[in-house]
């Protein structure tokens, strides 16, 4: 089976967003929306890296790093 771009974007989206929602069970709301946006970065950073021919684990790694960042100065902004 050959493995393309989009199948393995497909795979680590599916994988970010399971993690992400089974994970937050426990958590306070700044914990929650920092893994949140962790998740959705590396899912979004391992897309454009797919896309763009890049590193999809490098994309995926820095997204997370981005996404961690936001959800976090999102949270620290509505308290």
């Amino acid at each position: 089976m050959k493995t393309t771009a989009f199948t393995i974007t497909s795979r680590v989206a599916a994988l970010a967003l399971l993690v992400t929602v089974a994970a937050c069970s426990g958590m306070n709301t700044t914990q929650q929306r920092t893994l949140s946006g962790a998740g959705l970065g590396a899912a979004g950073g391992a897309a454009v890296g797919a896309v763009t021919g890049g590193n999809v684990a490098g994309g995926a790694a820095i997204g997370a790093a981005a996404g961690a960042a936001g959800g976090y100065l999102y949270d620290k902004s509505k308290k």
